[in-house]
């Protein structure tokens, strides 16, 4: 592995002035202040300094942490700038920080100019940008790239750290990547920011010894959404919340990682929510659909080599139509082991040693796959050969308990190679190291749920504890329910947020608007209809319970039995019409 002197490692600017004008922005360094750029508000040209730029009386002076990119919509450009931050540990020796706070700041002085339907689509372009502000999830390094993982950085040519940090970085894993372009073609390197969704975590000390232990999880950014809007495979083969992560461990000199993937089944289908708890799930018949899978999995054995998919959907049902369909698909590739494990049926609720019995079809094959190994000296003593992709229908909750199981059994095998723990030992014998251990998978599982489903992670108690409790299961309760809330009333516009971000969508000038709702987006009348279905059940009750004393209140309490279940089978019917869409893209 390559040990860039810190003389040529390249490094961002850490601390940046704001300084806003009447006409334009300016960012410079604290410790540079020659260096810097404008960014003229009126129509969002971005120029390098110089003596000129910065003649006059700032408005307001401000510090930002660094710069994640620009964005054009109807009325001009904005520009993003990260607010706040707080440190959040190291990877591998580099200070890392998680985005607290950022903000588009408005270059579009000609505003004034819009037709009135521009303004009022640049009103819900903002709204997305203010969507956008509160991303959760988001990492980034002033010093080392992080979305590069340890055994692919550790096979890069020689001098690569030297570079400027959007180079290092892998663009399926930077969340701003489409943002950064102007900045790039303005060559003001020392100013981008690559921004990383995920989660970084670490914890130290297994064993009483000298050690760290760090979880990464890199989201992919090419099919990127909510969890009812971005369900399977695009025709590419991208798949929604797709996952890459990484355990490393270092110790003693040593330096361990395992990778593990996780994304949605690869095949062309939906669940359009429709206010029902459980919304519909559908296989898009499509003749493409042997190619998306193909064109799937080729990517990850180019990036990864031997791939097992581990496929925990229910076997019945709905979700086991999904699989059956999968395995179909599946055995069309004869180089990819498919497994499919039906969680719920052998584990439950409880039951997470259950797992066992997937570990006894795939140990041996998980064992060969390995992990990667690099010593002191940057020896690569081990690669790792394969990987596990693992999903469930969300690629959440059941998803994150298995991978969790998977990263105690190879941490085991690593920690006894080195000699810390023997042949009859393993991590779970040492409570309060495998409380840690547990812990920061359960909060990874909390933060990738959070990027997709809006809550934190069902199951969270198998991860932390190993079984189920009260107020987990209470916990769970109110995150299913919240996850309703927001899948059916909040999730299209957070849809079109992600979707403007990735570049799926990219503002024009289309005339007379760019904002053609696709299916509608929360008709007026939803309201009005759950105010009648709530007085028609309070009704109803009442005068049942007053029925027995007249026919006049019984002929009522019929009426209103009848108001009710014409409600009802109302909302049952425009229950897709009723609910939050996307007013951006298609599905697909």
């Amino acid at each position: 592995m390559e040990i860039a002197p810190s003389s040529s490692r390249f490094k961002l600017y850490d601390q940046l002035e704001l300084l806003e004008f009447p006409d334009k922005y300016v960012v410079k360094p604290v410790d540079s202040p020659h260096e810097g750029f404008s960014v003229d508000r009126r129509d969002g040209n971005i120029k390098p300094l110089d003596d000129n730029t910065s003649s006059g009386d700032a408005t307001r002076v401000s510090t930002v942490f660094g710069v994640g990119g620009t964005i054009r919509l109807l009325a001009g450009t904005y520009l993003l700038v990260i607010t706040s931050r707080e440190e959040a540990g190291t990877f591998l020796g580099f200070p890392i920080f998680r985005v607290t706070a950022m903000k588009f700041l408005p270059c579009n002085g000609n505003l004034r100019f819009a037709t009135a339907q521009e303004k009022k689509d640049e009103t819900y372009f903002r709204t997305l940008l203010q969507a956008l502000e509160t991303t959760p999830g988001l990492y980034f390094s002033y010093e080392t790239d992080l979305t590069v993982n340890l055994q692919r950085r550790c096979k890069l040519a020689v001098g690569w750290t030297s570079k400027p940090m959007w180079k290092q970085a892998d663009p399926r894993y930077v969340w701003n990547w489409h943002l950064l372009e102007e900045l790039i073609e303005c060559k003001l390197d020392g100013f981008i920011t690559p921004l990383l969704q995920g989660n970084i975590l670490s914890l130290s000390s297994l064993k009483n010894s000298t050690s760290v232990i760090s979880l990464i999880s890199r989201r992919c950014t090419r099919r990127l959404g909510t969890r009812m809007w971005r369900r399977g495979a695009n025709l590419e083969g991208d798949t929604a919340n797709f996952v890459e992560s990484e355990q490393i461990v270092e110790i003693n000199g040593f330096k361990f990682s395992l990778l593990q993937v996780r994304g949605s089944i690869p095949l062309l289908w939906e669940q359009i929510v429709d206010l029902s708890y459980k919304p519909q799930l559908k296989i898009n018949k499509h003749e493409d659909t042997p190619k998306v899978v193909q064109r799937h999995f080729h990517d990850l054995s180019q990036r990864y080599g031997e791939i097992m998919v581990v496929n925990l959907t229910d076997q019945l049902g709905a979700e086991g139509e999904l699989s059956k369909a999968y395995a179909t698909e599946m055995a069309r590739l004869p180089n990819v082991r498919y497994v499919a494990f039906d969680f719920h049926h052998i584990c439950g609720t409880t039951n997470f040693d259950n797992l066992g019995v997937l570990y006894e079809q795939i140990g041996d094959e998980f064992e060969k796959q390995g992990y990667f190994l690099v010593d002191a000296e940057g020896n690569i003593l081990e690669e790792q050969k394969g990987v596990i992709r693992s999903n469930c229908i969300d690629c959440l909750d059941r998803t994150n308990v298995t991978q969790n199981y998977m990263a105690q059994k190879s941490l085991n095998l690593q920690l006894q190679r080195i000699g810390v723990l023997d042949s009859a030992e393993c991590v779970s014998m040492f409570e309060d190291d495998y409380t840690k251990f547990r812990t920061i998978w359960a909060q990874q599982g909390d933060e990738i749920s959070l990027q997709y489903a809006g809550t934190y992670a069902l199951k969270g108690d198998l991860v932390r504890y190993g079984k189920q409790t009260v107020s987990g299961a209470i916990k769970d309760g109110i995150s299913a329910m919240s996850r309703y809330y927001l899948n059916n009333f909040q999730d299209g516009v957070r849809q079109d947020a992600l979707d403007l971000i990735s570049g799926r969508y990219t503002v024009g000038t289309n005339s007379p608007s760019q904002l053609q709702p696709i299916g509608g987006s929360q008709p007026s009348f939803l309201p009005v209809a759950s105010a009648l279905l709530i007085g028609g059940v309070t009704v109803t009750s009442f005068t049942i319970h007053q029925a027995g004393r007249n026919t006049q209140q019984y002929l009522a309490s019929a009426l209103w039995a009848g108001v009710t279940a014409g409600v009802v089978a109302m909302i049952k019917a425009n229950g897709r019409h009723l609910c939050s869409r996307p007013r951006l893209c298609h599905l697909i």
